[in-house]
């Protein structure tokens, strides 16, 4: 009998700690789970089966394949420039920036204020990070344009140049560079705006570049800017403002570097046409109050001496008036047409001489002293910096 209630005894004990450690949640159906314990009866996330890097979108895609053609011949670019500090001291300052091959032999191009006053010590990287010294062939600085070359000893990989005078607003573009330093970096957005004029700040004006969305910040100056094909259809130059991207980029067309480097190729050095001419735009409400052609035009406001406009016969203003808050020239020719475009906004002869070359000519249609003129001028060469 002692026996069997000392077993008795043994299982009623077992059975307690069994439900009170074992299996609390039979004695307490409401306890929260303990730490550690299951919080899902099934998995904590979701996820396909099957990877689906193969169904990528078109554009994803085409985005996919233009930066893998396009990278390898995207370069990285630094220069060196001595300066001297409060003290007087000489010390090197460290530019940098982006640019691209455009031919196997390395030819590169970029922008002209990415490298050094001198361009004597510039320096560019590739993709395999080798690095190469670079020779200064050509500068375009009123197109922020330039052309260099590096030795690789080896074929290098190259981008085609595409056609800038075809764009539309809305169409598709990549920009490849190294913004921060950040080298390999692809963003996209579309072409923005046409024809717009920037500042350069350097008392010139970068005429007719394009504007786009597409993210580009400091470093990515003398990059690539693609078309959907993976075309190069413009070299990025600036962005708006002082910080870093907000929407609003700027690219020179690619026809300006197709056009310095024919030049370079015929005469093996860039030199530029030059008018030699100052003049004030005047807009249809002014011309209307100054009584000249409804249209507007060219002021001319001098013909520098041994330019080709001053050898040409044309003619700089003789005094000034003040209309309003504008201090107009007056007495020198009024320039209504330029290759037989009427000049109906600021920009047109830029963008007619932008397409000029030394030797070539440039026609007025002027208005002197009341009678209307064809002058025919044969283009100079600009003077040498």
């Amino acid at each position: 009998m002692r026996k069997i209630l000392v077993l008795l005894a043994a299982f009623l004990g077992g059975m307690f700690v069994y439900y009170a450690f074992v299996s609390p949640g039979a004695l307490a159906p409401d306890a929260k789970p303990r730490l550690g314990g299951s919080l899902t009866s099934g998995p904590v996330f979701t996820a396909n089966d099957v990877a689906r890097s193969a169904d990528l979108s078109a554009d994803e895609m085409n985005n996919i394949d233009i930066y893998q053609r396009a990278n390898p011949a995207t370069v990285n670019i630094t220069s060196v420039e001595y300066t001297q500090n409060f003290w007087l001291e000489v010390v090197p300052r460290e530019g940098a920036g982006s640019g691209f091959l455009i031919h196997e032999d390395g030819l590169v191009l970029t922008n002209n204020h990415v490298l050094s006053a001198d361009g004597s010590q510039v320096e560019v990287t590739l993709m395999d990070q080798s690095r190469y010294r670079a020779k200064v062939l050509a500068r375009d600085p009123e197109n922020d344009l330039a052309l260099m070359k590096i030795e690789a000893g080896r074929k290098l990989p190259f981008l085609k140049l595409g056609d800038s005078d075809t764009l539309r607003v809305g169409q598709k573009v990549l920009a490849i560079g190294n913004p921060f330093s950040l080298g390999g970096t692809l963003t996209t957005g579309i072409v923005s705006a046409l024809g717009r004029s920037l500042p350069s700040g350097r008392d010139t004006v970068l005429e007719d570049v394009i504007q786009t969305d597409a993210a580009i910040n400091p470093g990515n100056s003398g990059g690539p800017l693609l078309d959907s094909h993976g075309d190069v259809i413009g070299i990025n130059t600036a962005i708006y403002g002082a910080g870093g991207n907000i929407g609003i980029g700027f690219a020179m067309p690619i026809s300006r570097a197709k056009a310095m480097l024919e030049v370079y190729q015929e005469r093996g050095e860039f030199v530029r046409p030059w008018l030699g001419l100052r003049s004030h735009f005047v807009n249809p409400e002014l011309a209307r109050y100054l009584e000249l052609p409804e249209d507007g035009g060219y002021l001319v406001v001098e013909a520098v001496r041994g330019g080709s406009g001053a050898l040409a016969g044309i003619r700089g203003a003789s005094s000034w008036l003040q209309v309003g808050n504008y201090r107009v020239p007056w007495g020198g020719d009024f320039i209504t047409g330029v290759d037989g475009r009427p000049v109906n906004s600021s920009d047109v002869l830029k963008r007619v001489m932008a397409k000029k070359r030394v030797g070539d000519r440039v026609r007025f249609d002027i208005l002197r002293e009341g009678r209307k003129l064809q002058v025919d001028i044969p283009l100079r060469e600009a003077p040498r910096r």
